[in-house]
């Protein structure tokens, strides 16, 4: 049996799974980054992702599987988290997360070159970290710039300098012209830094063997390019076909849709991202669970949901958000939030604010029709609110679209997927 192997490398700690030949799921192991800024730290997310390989591992025979079976193996980690490395790999300068932000001298000399808009411009961007790094002292021994899942790419191989194209988006390369913009060494990028740039999953060569043989894996295991977290969270929940869409309902709403064509429009958030020959078209609404918890509690969520009648519409009209401002599908930092009038009946009112978030749901997903790209054919729905069943069938009744639960949302899991997406797109499945 010839087995893939995924690791996700998430905010909060390291995820693992192992699927068999056909996709199937054989095991998973989790794992944690320590106490404290561990998190923060590249070697800590090296040392989390061997421990977290080495329980794996031990769950994979207890199971009945040889982990040598693994065939292939691809990682996929928080988007725009990045470190500068010298040839050994060894960090040189502390790492960027994909939170981090304020670096507004860096944003100006993006902003006299990028067009605008573009996707590099913003103090919280990509480009801005990696300037921000090439001020370190240290930053004249650096090699590469290695994002989150890059490093931990570079370390299973023992060679960095390659990247993946949904990782390397935010960083500024196209990948339609295959090129990073012509205004980079102007703007202050070395470009001796700037990695190899090749599609999401493809074949990067075989495992280190040292290592290979330190956890019991086969040395001809081969180690394919990554994703970012969020892709592949998707590739977790849905197929990759047109039309297919799925939405994240956590504290925020985030949506990404498969389309034949690329749909961009930075202004609001939105990307399009290239995945087995599609774009994987996704924006995210700073509505969702996190401004339902400003109303009511997790308790009261779950008994008052029980109450309402999914099939009747709610005549009222809010834009639930926890605190002003507001990202897809309207672009307006200062958009105040909307949650009254306020009826006396509190089922009534819980109906109203999962409705409102269902209709601003349909507006999402309408706008990247309107743009030119797919309506959707079915939704999958991930997140704690996916739990919701009352919700679930107000969405289905709003926007007109089947709407179901994913099956797995894990994004180890969509690494794992990553090689065998990559090899079905080589061989020419659909």
């Amino acid at each position: 049996m010839s087995l893939s192997l995924g690791i996700d490398l998430g905010t909060s700690g390291v995820r693992t799974a192992v699927l068999s030949e056909n996709g199937a799921l054989l095991s998973q192991a989790r794992g944690t980054y320590g106490a404290g800024q561990a998190s923060r730290e590249p070697e800590a997310w090296w040392a989390a992702a061997e421990t977290c390989l080495t329980d794996q591992i031990a769950s994979l025979r207890a199971a009945g599987h040889d982990p040598r079976e693994i065939a292939t193996v691809s990682v996929d980690g928080t988007s725009g988290s990045m470190v500068l490395v010298d040839d050994s790999l060894a960090p040189v300068t502390p790492a960027l997360m994909y939170s981090d932000a304020g670096f507004e001298a860096e944003a100006a000399a993006i902003a006299a070159l990028a067009p605008d808009p573009h996707i590099t411009r913003g103090s919280g961007s990509s480009l801005a970290r990696l300037l921000h790094l090439q001020k370190d002292p240290n930053a004249v021994r650096a090699t590469h710039v290695l994002h989150q899942a890059d490093f931990i790419l570079a370390r299973l191989r023992g060679q960095g300098g390659v990247s993946d194209e949904n990782n390397a988006l935010k960083l500024g390369y196209d990948p339609e012209t295959g090129a990073w913009p012509a205004w980079f060494a102007e703007a202050g990028v070395r470009p001796s830094l700037l990695p190899r740039v090749v599609e999401a999953g493809a074949h990067l060569g075989p495992v280190d063997p040292a290592l290979a043989l330190r956890l019991g894996l086969s040395e001809t295991l081969q180690v394919h390019a990554g994703t970012t977290d969020s892709l592949a969270a998707f590739l977790a929940a849905a197929p990759l076909e047109t039309g297919c869409a799925v939405t994240s309902l956590g504290t925020t709403m985030a949506i990404k849709i498969v389309s034949d064509t690329r749909i961009d429009a930075p202004q609001m958030g939105l990307y399009a991202h290239r995945l087995g020959g599609r774009w994987l078209v996704g924006g995210a609404s700073n509505t969702g669970g996190g401004a339902l918890l400003e109303v009511f509690s997790g308790a009261e969520l779950a008994a008052l949901s029980e109450r309402i009648d999914p099939d009747a519409a709610s005549p009222f009209d809010f834009y639930p958000l926890s605190r002003p401002g507001e990202r897809f599908p309207v672009n307006d930092p200062a958009l105040p939030p909307r949650l009254t009038p306020r009826p006396e009946d509190d089922v009534a009112y819980l109906h109203g604010l999962l409705e409102s978030i269902a209709r601003i749901e349909a507006r999402c997903y309408a706008l990247i029709a309107e743009l030119g790209g797919p309506s959707p054919k079915r939704i999958i729905t991930a997140g704690g609110g996916a739990q919701n069943t009352a919700w679930t069938r107000i969405r289905s009744r709003v926007l007109a679209k089947p709407v179901t639960a994913a099956t797995h949302a894990e994004a180890a899991i969509g690494a794992a997927r990553l090689p065998l997406l990559a090899a079905q797109v080589g061989s020419g499945e659909p």
